[in-house]
């Protein structure tokens, strides 16, 4: 029996293990109404809020603050771009029981996949840095301690929590965490926008007229859609089968009809509270500064320090917290998603809910991802500098990734007979030529 429905097929006579229709008594006993949809929120949500780590943070505050309302209605495009790719990589994990990097060596060869993984983990680990620093500089504002004692403790906190919490504890604190986005929301509320302007700047778009306003367009795309995403999603799905007993990779095999669909609500829905963060920092930074003459600016603690005479304590504060909850948020991220791609491309035994002996290559990853990114603080390396260049790098990789899921979600025997829909396929592929021409733009 796999979870609400047996599966058909026997993979040992070659053929797909396919979940049957959902049965009625299934569906009647699924759970309805507000339970329901908050135990449906899981791996999507928290993906969601992920995407918004304080790197994003400061890049929607700089389109904010340069290009004013000009990019708000970027938030309506990313969406449905953002939820159909993280649809199709949770698909991806709960179809074939792995995470993606295991689902992508079935179709491509091994040493491909090394140089992807190995770019991924040198990109989240510069963000990783940047994210870092973003939020000591935050706890500095706040506290008046250096920023440098506070890089090594929210690095050894959060380094230990990754190693020592199981992921259903994780899972639960960084639901929570999520909820730290909502400052952006009511920082932007207390400004007291003009709706029908913000209205007509989000739904009248107007195309960059200068290379700046391009840069940061670009810049906005490659910090939404952002490889390390695709890989966490994948391996977090592994994760919740394993949380529920299903430790055998056969046991894995195939979902119901009602696990995608729950799934298909979480990733809409946290896809959805994603962008409307972004929505709203954009239409914070842009009352609050690009309005009062403010636009060179350059980091979130730039924005932090320039919101406080125009915008009041009260909106610096929330701007300054929201960056230190996301910070928490997105760092296991960061380096969880390193440590499952190259431990599925070498074969290692790996999973948060591992103990660390069992697992020692998997958490050395995690480890020495923290241990760069707390490195990197004290090298004093521009934050602007190692977001760029992690940007870079995940602009490069993410249309070859997602052209790898779009091939890997399409074939029916990798994905054990369901494969990811028509619409799902197209609406990546769109994607693709979109992140393929940022990454062209981007040295254009």
């Amino acid at each position: 029996m796999r979870g609400l429905v047996p599966l058909i097929g026997d993979r040992r006579a070659g053929l797909p293990r396919v979940a049957a229709p959902v049965a009625a008594d299934d569906l009647a006993s699924a759970p309805r109404g507000l339970r329901a949809f908050w135990k449906a929120l899981g791996p999507g949500v928290i993906v969601g809020a992920a995407d918004d780590d304080p790197s994003g943070i400061a890049t929607y505050s700089v389109a904010g603050a340069q290009l004013g309302p000009g990019m708000l209605w970027l938030a309506l495009l990313t969406w449905p771009l953002m939820a159909a790719v993280q649809t199709m990589c949770a698909r991806i994990g709960m179809v074939t029981g792995q995470g993606l990097a295991a689902a992508l060596q079935a179709r491509f060869p091994r040493r491909l996949l090394i140089v992807a993984t190995a770019a991924l983990f040198a990109a989240n680990t510069l963000n990783l840095g940047a994210d870092l620093s973003a939020m000591a500089d935050a706890a500095e504002l706040l506290t008046g301690v250096n920023s440098h004692l506070w890089v090594v403790v929210f690095g050894v906190a959060i380094g230990v929590a990754t190693i020592q919490l199981r992921y259903g504890q994780i899972a639960r604190v960084l639901k929570w965490l999520a909820l730290t986005l909502f400052v952006y929301v009511i920082a932007a509320i207390h400004l007291g926008p003009n709706w029908p302007e913000v209205a007509h700047a989000t739904f009248v778009p107007s195309l960059p007229t200068t290379h700046t306003g391009w840069q940061t367009l670009v810049a906005i795309l490659g910090t939404t859609i952002s490889p390390y995403l695709f890989f966490w999603q994948a391996s977090q799905e592994v994760e919740e089968e394993k949380a529920m007993g299903r430790r055998r990779l056969d046991d894995r095999i195939g979902a119901s009809q009602y696990e995608l669909r729950a799934r298909k609500l979480d990733v809409g829905v946290g896809t959805f509270f994603s962008n409307a963060v972004m929505f709203f920092i954009i239409l914070t930074t842009w009352l609050a500064l690009n309005r009062h003459g403010v636009t060179n600016v350059e980091t979130s603690m730039n924005v932090a320090a320039a919101l406080e005479p125009i915008a009041g304590r009260f909106a610096a504060l929330l701007y300054t917290l929201g960056i230190v909850g996301t910070g928490a948020l997105a760092i296991p991220t960061l380096a969880g998603s390193a440590a499952y791609a190259l431990a599925e491309t070498f074969g290692w035994h790996q999973g948060i809910d591992e103990p660390y002996l069992h697992a020692r290559a998997f958490y050395a990853v995690v480890i020495l991802s923290f241990l760069v990114g707390v490195t990197l603080d004290f090298a004093n390396l521009n934050a602007v500098q190692a977001l760029y260049w992690s940007a870079v790098l995940n602009g490069l990789l993410a249309p070859f990734l997602l052209l790898g899921i779009l091939l890997v979600a399409s074939d029916r025997v990798i994905m054990q007979g369901q494969p990811s829909s028509r619409l799902g396929r197209t609406t990546v592929a769109v994607t693709t030529v979109a992140m393929f021409a940022a990454a062209v733009a981007m040295f254009l």
